[in-house]
Protein backbone atom coordinates (compact mmCIF):
# COMPACT_ATOMS: atom_id res chain seq x y z
CA UNK A 1 0.00 0.00 0.00
CA UNK A 2 1.00 3.77 -1.21
CA UNK A 3 2.38 5.56 1.56
CA UNK A 4 -0.24 8.62 1.82
CA UNK A 5 0.65 12.43 2.07
CA UNK A 6 -1.39 14.98 2.87
CA UNK A 7 0.08 18.50 1.86
CA UNK A 8 -2.73 21.94 2.83
CA UNK A 9 -2.30 24.86 0.40
CA UNK A 10 -1.82 22.57 -2.44
CA UNK A 11 -3.66 24.46 -4.89
CA UNK A 12 -0.17 26.70 -5.77
CA UNK A 13 3.42 27.76 -5.39
CA UNK A 14 4.86 26.11 -2.63
CA UNK A 15 1.91 23.72 -1.52
CA UNK A 16 1.18 22.41 -5.44
CA UNK A 17 5.16 22.02 -5.71
CA UNK A 18 5.36 20.06 -2.82
CA UNK A 19 2.51 17.24 -4.02
CA UNK A 20 4.14 16.88 -7.19
CA UNK A 21 7.29 16.12 -5.53
CA UNK A 22 6.18 13.72 -3.15
CA UNK A 23 4.27 12.22 -5.81
CA UNK A 24 7.38 11.42 -7.70
CA UNK A 25 9.09 10.00 -4.61
CA UNK A 26 6.16 7.29 -4.35
CA UNK A 27 3.85 9.06 -2.18
CA UNK A 28 0.45 8.90 -3.04
CA UNK A 29 -0.98 12.65 -2.32
CA UNK A 30 -3.91 14.30 -0.84
CA UNK A 31 -4.53 17.26 -2.17
CA UNK A 32 -6.11 19.95 -0.12
CA UNK A 33 -7.36 23.98 -0.13
CA UNK A 34 -10.17 25.74 -0.80
CA UNK A 35 -10.26 26.22 -4.76
CA UNK A 36 -11.54 23.36 -6.03
CA UNK A 37 -10.91 23.77 -9.76
CA UNK A 38 -7.19 24.30 -9.38
CA UNK A 39 -6.74 20.85 -7.10
CA UNK A 40 -8.77 19.14 -9.87
CA UNK A 41 -6.17 20.38 -12.59
CA UNK A 42 -3.05 18.91 -9.81
CA UNK A 43 -4.80 15.87 -9.31
CA UNK A 44 -5.22 14.89 -12.80
CA UNK A 45 -1.35 16.79 -13.91
CA UNK A 46 0.12 14.26 -11.25
CA UNK A 47 -2.30 11.11 -12.41
CA UNK A 48 -1.16 12.03 -16.34
CA UNK A 49 2.53 12.01 -15.07
CA UNK A 50 1.78 8.22 -13.60
CA UNK A 51 1.56 9.45 -9.97
CA UNK A 52 -1.21 9.06 -7.84
CA UNK A 53 -3.32 11.92 -6.09
CA UNK A 54 -6.70 13.23 -4.69
CA UNK A 55 -8.34 16.03 -3.48
CA UNK A 56 -10.69 17.31 -0.84
CA UNK A 57 -11.81 20.97 -0.73
CA UNK A 58 -11.74 22.40 2.07
CA UNK A 59 -10.82 25.41 4.40
CA UNK A 60 -8.15 24.74 7.61
CA UNK A 61 -9.87 27.22 9.67
CA UNK A 62 -13.00 25.85 9.58
CA UNK A 63 -12.36 23.26 12.54
CA UNK A 64 -15.79 21.18 11.31
CA UNK A 65 -14.81 20.70 7.88
CA UNK A 66 -11.36 19.41 9.11
CA UNK A 67 -12.50 16.88 11.30
CA UNK A 68 -14.81 15.66 8.24
CA UNK A 69 -11.93 15.41 6.20
CA UNK A 70 -9.97 13.38 8.77
CA UNK A 71 -13.10 10.71 8.90
CA UNK A 72 -12.42 10.30 5.38
CA UNK A 73 -8.92 9.14 5.50
CA UNK A 74 -7.54 5.74 6.70
CA UNK A 75 -4.25 6.73 7.69
CA UNK A 76 -1.72 9.85 7.10
CA UNK A 77 2.24 8.86 6.88
CA UNK A 78 3.26 12.79 6.13
CA UNK A 79 1.52 16.00 6.77
CA UNK A 80 2.66 19.06 5.62
CA UNK A 81 1.19 21.82 7.32
CA UNK A 82 1.90 24.54 4.39
CA UNK A 83 -1.44 26.61 4.51
CA UNK A 84 -0.97 29.58 5.23
CA UNK A 85 -0.44 33.71 4.28
CA UNK A 86 -0.06 37.33 5.04
CA UNK A 87 -2.53 40.44 4.69
CA UNK A 88 -0.58 43.68 4.42
CA UNK A 89 2.58 45.54 5.49
CA UNK A 90 0.88 48.34 7.67
CA UNK A 91 2.65 49.60 10.62
CA UNK A 92 1.44 48.53 14.01
CA UNK A 93 -0.21 51.47 14.93
CA UNK A 94 -2.54 51.57 11.73
CA UNK A 95 -2.89 48.09 11.54
CA UNK A 96 -6.32 46.34 11.05
CA UNK A 97 -7.08 44.10 13.56
CA UNK A 98 -9.26 41.88 10.98
CA UNK A 99 -6.33 41.04 9.10
CA UNK A 100 -4.24 40.15 12.41
CA UNK A 101 -6.95 37.65 13.33
CA UNK A 102 -6.98 35.80 9.60
CA UNK A 103 -3.03 35.52 9.43
CA UNK A 104 -3.07 34.14 13.25
CA UNK A 105 -6.24 31.36 12.51
CA UNK A 106 -4.56 30.24 8.95
CA UNK A 107 -0.93 30.19 9.85
CA UNK A 108 -1.47 29.06 13.65
CA UNK A 109 -5.03 27.56 14.44
CA UNK A 110 -5.25 25.79 10.92
CA UNK A 111 -1.89 23.88 11.22
CA UNK A 112 -2.93 22.97 14.87
CA UNK A 113 -6.58 22.10 13.91
CA UNK A 114 -5.36 19.61 10.48
CA UNK A 115 -2.45 18.04 13.21
CA UNK A 116 -5.04 17.78 15.83
CA UNK A 117 -7.29 15.60 13.56
CA UNK A 118 -5.08 13.79 11.94
CA UNK A 119 -2.64 12.32 14.72
CA UNK A 120 -4.63 9.34 14.89
CA UNK A 121 -3.81 8.39 11.39
CA UNK A 122 -0.63 8.12 12.78
CA UNK A 123 -0.70 4.96 14.47
CA UNK A 124 -0.42 2.24 11.75
CA UNK A 125 3.21 3.21 11.06
CA UNK A 126 6.48 3.80 13.32
CA UNK A 127 7.83 6.61 10.88
CA UNK A 128 5.40 9.42 10.70
CA UNK A 129 6.03 12.40 9.87
CA UNK A 130 4.47 16.25 10.33
CA UNK A 131 6.02 19.43 8.12
CA UNK A 132 5.05 22.65 8.88
CA UNK A 133 6.07 25.38 6.90
CA UNK A 134 6.91 28.53 8.46
CA UNK A 135 8.97 31.51 7.35
CA UNK A 136 12.07 33.39 8.63
CA UNK A 137 9.61 35.65 9.69
CA UNK A 138 8.82 33.44 12.31
CA UNK A 139 11.99 34.17 13.91
CA UNK A 140 13.12 37.71 13.18
CA UNK A 141 10.81 40.56 12.98
CA UNK A 142 10.45 43.77 10.33
CA UNK A 143 8.75 47.39 10.00
CA UNK A 144 5.51 47.02 8.44
CA UNK A 145 5.14 42.83 9.12
CA UNK A 146 4.02 42.89 12.77
CA UNK A 147 0.81 40.66 12.07
CA UNK A 148 2.53 38.29 9.93
CA UNK A 149 5.70 37.73 12.15
CA UNK A 150 3.24 37.51 14.91
CA UNK A 151 1.65 34.61 13.53
CA UNK A 152 4.55 32.85 12.06
CA UNK A 153 6.40 33.06 15.00
CA UNK A 154 3.13 31.21 16.74
CA UNK A 155 3.79 28.87 13.88
CA UNK A 156 7.59 28.42 14.73
CA UNK A 157 6.22 28.28 18.62
CA UNK A 158 3.55 25.39 17.66
CA UNK A 159 5.89 23.47 16.26
CA UNK A 160 8.85 23.52 18.53
CA UNK A 161 6.19 22.69 20.97
CA UNK A 162 4.61 19.44 19.47
CA UNK A 163 8.19 18.26 18.68
CA UNK A 164 9.13 18.12 22.43
CA UNK A 165 5.46 16.62 23.21
CA UNK A 166 5.39 14.06 20.91
CA UNK A 167 9.08 13.06 21.83
CA UNK A 168 9.74 9.38 22.45
CA UNK A 169 6.73 8.92 19.81
CA UNK A 170 7.89 7.42 16.22
CA UNK A 171 6.95 10.80 14.54
CA UNK A 172 9.70 13.22 13.12
CA UNK A 173 8.53 16.76 13.54
CA UNK A 174 10.27 19.14 10.80
CA UNK A 175 9.79 22.29 10.77
CA UNK A 176 11.49 24.47 7.06
CA UNK A 177 11.50 28.23 7.12
CA UNK A 178 11.83 29.91 4.22
CA UNK A 179 13.07 33.29 3.09
CA UNK A 180 12.26 34.86 0.06
CA UNK A 181 10.08 32.81 -2.00
CA UNK A 182 8.96 34.50 -5.41
CA UNK A 183 5.45 32.84 -6.02
CA UNK A 184 2.42 33.83 -8.05
CA UNK A 185 0.21 34.46 -5.35
CA UNK A 186 1.98 35.14 -2.03
CA UNK A 187 2.76 38.78 -2.14
CA UNK A 188 -0.06 39.70 -4.57
CA UNK A 189 -2.66 38.67 -1.81
CA UNK A 190 -0.89 40.18 0.70
CA UNK A 191 -0.94 43.56 -0.88
CA UNK A 192 -4.71 43.08 -2.30
CA UNK A 193 -4.50 42.28 -6.03
CA UNK A 194 -1.91 45.08 -6.22
CA UNK A 195 0.55 43.68 -8.98
CA UNK A 196 3.31 46.80 -8.57
CA UNK A 197 3.59 45.89 -4.94
CA UNK A 198 3.66 42.74 -5.16
CA UNK A 199 6.55 42.68 -7.95
CA UNK A 200 8.31 45.64 -6.08
CA UNK A 201 9.24 42.68 -3.12
CA UNK A 202 11.08 41.08 -5.34
CA UNK A 203 12.77 44.07 -7.91
CA UNK A 204 16.39 44.09 -8.44
CA UNK A 205 17.20 40.64 -6.41
CA UNK A 206 18.85 38.00 -7.93
CA UNK A 207 17.43 34.75 -8.68
CA UNK A 208 14.73 34.66 -5.03
CA UNK A 209 13.59 30.99 -4.30
CA UNK A 210 10.57 29.43 -6.30
CA UNK A 211 8.12 27.20 -4.88
CA UNK A 212 10.04 24.41 -6.61
CA UNK A 213 13.49 25.02 -4.30
CA UNK A 214 11.38 24.78 -1.03
CA UNK A 215 9.54 21.56 -2.56
CA UNK A 216 12.71 20.00 -2.84
CA UNK A 217 13.62 20.45 0.13
CA UNK A 218 10.98 19.24 1.92
CA UNK A 219 10.77 16.18 -0.06
CA UNK A 220 14.58 15.47 1.06
CA UNK A 221 13.86 16.40 4.98
CA UNK A 222 10.83 13.72 4.33
CA UNK A 223 12.98 11.24 3.02
CA UNK A 224 15.70 10.81 5.26
CA UNK A 225 15.95 8.03 7.27
CA UNK A 226 13.72 7.40 10.24
CA UNK A 227 15.96 8.00 12.81
CA UNK A 228 16.97 11.47 11.36
CA UNK A 229 15.12 14.52 11.97
CA UNK A 230 15.33 18.12 10.31
CA UNK A 231 14.59 20.21 13.15
CA UNK A 232 14.55 23.68 11.67
CA UNK A 233 15.57 24.20 8.08
CA UNK A 234 16.13 28.04 7.63
CA UNK A 235 15.86 28.38 3.98
CA UNK A 236 16.98 31.79 1.81
CA UNK A 237 18.14 32.26 -1.65
CA UNK A 238 22.28 33.88 -1.56
CA UNK A 239 20.87 37.63 -2.23
CA UNK A 240 19.06 37.51 1.16
CA UNK A 241 21.66 37.64 4.13
CA UNK A 242 18.77 38.14 6.72
CA UNK A 243 15.09 39.13 6.43
CA UNK A 244 16.07 42.82 6.57
CA UNK A 245 19.34 42.90 4.38
CA UNK A 246 18.82 42.09 0.77
CA UNK A 247 21.32 42.55 -2.43
CA UNK A 248 19.61 44.09 -5.04
CA UNK A 249 20.61 44.96 -8.45
CA UNK A 250 19.61 48.11 -10.45
CA UNK A 251 18.78 48.49 -13.94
Amino acid sequence: MSRVAVISGASSGIGAATARGLARAGYEVVLLARREDRLKALRDEIAESGGQARYHRLDVTDAEAVREFAQTLDRCDVLVNNAGGALGADPVLNADPADWRKMYEVNVIGPLQLTQALAPKFRHTDDAVIVVITSTAGTGVYEGGGGYTAAKHGEHALTGTLRLELCGEPVRVIEIAPGMVATEEFSLNRFGGDQARADAVYAGVPDPLSADDVAETVVWAVTRPRHVNVDLLVLRPRAQAAQHKVHRVTP
